[in-house]
């Protein structure tokens, strides 16, 4: 196989979170910015960045106040918002057949993180899952990626990451491992490819081919 570890992204990669962090993101805002038009379209090139740092883009003296009420509504939204992207279980049940080992590595907070993998029964998919709470430094930094690789024991080589954002394939880069855009995701397949990816993906069903090249 040309690679034995996949890692992922979760939001806007395999979890379709989009429509909860952006009305999460209009409903904490509106509550401190009431005048404010904050639009979908303004919120999207954030997405892929820690909460912290898209909270301080809009206030950086009310950062825990935001963040505060984005959870809160974030959490009571959670379940109606959230489904996985098409084909994901099958993939990763494909994925796990082949013997191939695979992490979570995201921005988001841990809790969050395993709710979303429970409530769309991949969970057990999974050797690892690195979140905000477990490094130092988030994506782009490589820190995340190079600790999903020790914790599964992986060769760069043979290390694929799979995500949305630049931040994504620069952490990968940095990381010394291939990867793969989405091209699903909200940001646009020719944005993402301005950061040069190994791989472009239409379908997750594009990785099965990918990962069993010899």
């Amino acid at each position: 196989m040309t690679y034995t570890t996949v890692l992922f992204d979760l939001d806007g990669t395999i979890l379709d979170t989009n429509d909860l962090i952006i009305s999460s993101m209009l409903h904490a805002l509106k509550q401190f910015f009431p005048e404010g038009q904050h639009t979908r379209e303004e919120i999207i090139p954030h997405m892929g960045k820690t909460l912290n740092d898209i909270m301080a883009h809009y206030a950086p003296d009310k950062v825990d106040e935001l963040t505060k009420v984005y959870r809160e509504y974030n959490l009571s939204k959670h379940d109606e918002l959230v489904q996985a992207f098409p084909h994901v279980k099958e993939v990763l049940e494909e994925l796990k057949h082949l013997g191939v080992k695979m992490g979570i590595v995201t921005t988001k907070q841990r809790l969050t993180t395993e709710m979303g993998l429970k409530l769309c029964q991949i969970d057990s998919y999974f050797d690892t899952v690195v979140t905000l709470q477990d490094v130092t430094q988030p994506k782009p930094h490589p820190e995340p990626v190079l600790k999903a690789m020790s914790d599964l024991g992986a060769l760069a080589p043979k290390t694929l990451m799979v995500g949305d954002s630049r931040f994504d394939i620069e952490a990968a880069q940095r990381a010394g491992v291939d990867s793969a855009g989405v091209a699903w995701s909200l940001k646009g397949e020719k944005y993402l490819q301005s950061f040069s990816p190994t791989y472009m993906l239409h379908s997750i069903k594009d990785l099965l081919p990918i990962v069993q090249r010899t």
